[in-house]
């Protein structure tokens, strides 16, 4: 098999998913272009704030595509290729990009309620707290990991101490987009500009970001970047979305497109072929076929958090409900392609069937930077920007999460008011955004202690288990609405046995390291084992608690 064939397979289906089931969801739900969406009802300039199609689009696809699309596929890679194409072929359109679309639809369609709101509403308020707890606890998770991710991608220095120019340059650059977005907001606000001009300064800054943060590159070590990386987040939580998230999503999105379609361009002019094994085994290296390749590969196919970005900001900044099929489905067959591709890199960069050394990053990075050292891109300049592009997958994602966190944590002690005169001092204090926000990054920071590989086969567990849950509460909505929702069944029962299977796995190995092999350490293991254990005990009352509302066989409905 060679790279050309298998992209232009993954084209084709997710083309073919996007125009047509896509599509076929929007017509049996039901699209009303003329309503005013919850981004003008609500417009605070905060959260709610009506933004164009793509603007949105942006913000999504940013924020969804973290680390996962790169990461997951070449990890999974050690199956084969086959299990890997096949997966992200079927996930990504009747899982993941069903959820996402379904999620934000459900959303726009109350009010920009999150997930957790909406189950409230559908199913009851004890659902809604065990799902908020649930969903906060998982994004502490996502902060661990990506955080850790970020600041190792970022660190300046090798392990010999010596100079590290590409990541120093990639950082430097990252900050210039933090900097350049607030003031590329700020100008937006007081200029608002047509999408043509909007676009052509967005494309003049990045080509200027580029080239002023690989003249003065950063060199800071791990640690320090750390703790930039939770500032960040800090400042990302609490700021209004047109301010910083917006334009910098804006702006990410272009850089991270131009990395895909550098991935694309490579592969059609390459035609590598793919050099490893079809199919390796239903077991290799320890690790079962079932249910490790459906938790390492969550972006690209079906991926829980998406769920949360698509209800918790995306649906507070549509304009017109038509946007919907673009923001929702088609952000996730981009995240697809991607995915494809990251396969393709590690098939071609495979030498008899043995995957290269290094991070999935390394590897990714590199391949893509040969591909654009052949248009006549200096290496090192190339490594650096693919560099980039991957560290902003990464740190798009953690904005986002860091505003979502904070947000489940204050709807926590939201009770039947959101009048601060009625609410109890406690309410008061965990509701306000500041403290929650503080609050949410002291536990992410405490998790991301443990580094980045002891926290991922936890992510990607609960990660899923999230998406699960949610294709669970979705279905209750689609059904109390008067809606056709046996789509979702099979997805949400599939992603239920897969992750509570493979969350049993983590606390086995957990308490087998605390009983009989050693090396237990209670921040890191022991903080692990608490929050696994409690999202698989929450998942359990959240599902039952669902399917029970699910088919109750009442059969009431409610408009929406």
């Amino acid at each position: 098999m060679n790279g050309l064939s298998l992209l232009g397979i993954a084209l084709c289906v997710c083309a073919c998913g996007y125009f047509i089931y896509g599509r076929w969801l929007t017509k049996i739900w039901g699209i009303d272009t003329k309503t005013k969406t919850p981004a003008y009802l609500f417009e605070d300039g905060n959260d709610y704030v009506p933004s164009s199609k793509f603007t949105v689009f942006a913000h999504q696809f940013s924020s969804i595509t973290g680390a996962g699309p790169v990461t997951g596929p070449i990890i999974a890679a050690m199956f084969g290729w086959v299990p890997v194409m096949l997966w992200l072929m079927v996930g990504g359109i009747f899982f993941g990009a069903v959820q996402d679309f379904t999620a934000l639809y459900a959303s726009v369609k109350n009010e920009g309620k999150s997930m957790g709101m909406l189950i409230e509403k559908y199913i009851g308020k004890t659902g809604k707290r065990m799902f908020l707890l649930f969903s906060w606890l998982f994004t502490l998770l996502i902060i661990a990991a990506f955080a850790d991710i970020v600041a190792s991608t970022f660190n300046g220095f090798g392990a010999n101490g010596a100079l590290n120019a590409p990541n120093a340059a990639a950082a430097s650059i990252s900050m210039l987009y933090i900097v350049v977005a607030i003031l590329f907001g700020l100008f937006l606000k007081k200029n608002p500009l047509a999408e043509k001009p909007k676009l052509l300064i967005g494309i003049l800054l990045i080509i200027g970001m580029l080239a002023a943060g690989i003249a003065c590159p950063l060199y800071f070590g791990k640690t320090a970047w750390l703790y930039i990386v939770f500032a960040y987040m800090f400042m990302a939580a609490v700021m209004p979305m047109w301010l910083l998230m917006e334009p910098r999503d804006y702006l990410s999105s272009f850089l991270l497109l131009g990395m895909i379609l550098s991935g694309v361009i490579g592969v059609v002019f390459t035609n590598p072929s793919i050099e490893l094994p079809a199919f390796v085994g239903f077991e290799v290296n320890g690790k079962p076929l079932f249910p490790i390749l459906f938790i390492t590969i969550a972006c690209g196919a079906v991926s829980g958090f998406h769920s949360l970005v698509s209800s918790g900001t995306s649906s507070k900044t549509i304009a017109n409900e038509k946007d919907m099929l673009f923001v929702g489905y088609g952000s996730m067959m981009i995240e697809t392609i991607l995915a494809v591709v990251s396969l393709i890199v590690v098939g071609a960069a495979a030498t008899g069937g043995v995957m290269p050394k290094g991070t999935p990053f390394q590897i990714f990075s590199a391949s893509v930077g040969n591909f654009l050292s052949m248009f006549g891109l200096s290496r090192p300049i190339a490594t650096c920007v693919i560099t980039m592009c991957v560290s902003a997958l990464a740190l798009t994602t953690l904005d986002s999460v860091g505003r979502i966190g904070r947000m489940c944590f204050q709807e926590l002690f939201i009770s039947d008011t959101t009048d601060p005169t009625k609410m109890t001092t406690m309410q008061r204090l965990c509701t306000n955004k500041y403290f929650a926000t503080i609050i949410t990054l002291f536990f992410g920071y405490l998790l991301c202690l443990g580094g980045y590989m002891n926290v991922w086969p936890l992510f990607g567990a609960a990660n899923q288990l999230c998406s699960a849950l949610v294709l669970i509460a979705l279905a209750v909505f689609l059904k109390v609405t008067g809606r056709q929702g046996k789509m979702l069944y099979i997805p949400m029962c599939v992603m239920f046995v897969v992750t509570i299977t493979a969350l049993l796995m983590s606390i086995y190995g957990i308490v087998n390291k605390l009983i009989f092999t050693g090396g237990f350490v209670f921040l890191t293991d022991g903080l692990q084992l608490i929050v696994a254990i409690a999202l698989i005990t929450l998942a359990l009352l959240i599902a039952s608690h669902s399917v029970r509302q699910l088919f109750d066989g009442s059969g009431n409905t409610v408009s929406r």
